[in-house]
C-alpha cells in the first residue's frame, strides 16, 4: 500500500497515464537512448561491469544535462 501523499491522483500532462515515472523523467533529460542501451546490456549480460561503455556514455550524457542546467 502507498504512504500517503506519494500516489498520484492524476497524470501529468506530460506523461502517458502508462508510461513509467522514471522513463518519463529520463526521456525529458534527452538521454533516453543512452539509458536503453544500457538497459539492454545489463539485461544480456547480467553485470553492469560488462556495460562499461554504455555505463559512461549514459553518465557523460547526464553530466552534460546537468552542466547545461546549471
Amino acid at each position: 500500500m502507498a504512504r500517503p501523499g506519494h500516489a498520484r491522483s492524476h497524470p501529468s500532462l506530460e506523461e502517458d497515464e502508462d508510461e513509467d515515472p522514471v522513463d518519463a523523467m529520463i526521456s525529458r533529460t534527452g538521454c533516453a537512448t543512452q539509458h536503453r542501451e544500457l538497459q539492454e546490456c545489463m539485461a544480456a549480460r547480467q553485470d553492469w561491469r560488462h556495460c562499461q561503455p554504455q555505463v559512461r556514455a549514459f553518465g557523460e550524457c547526464m553530466a552534460r544535462r546537468q552542466r547545461a542546467e546549471e
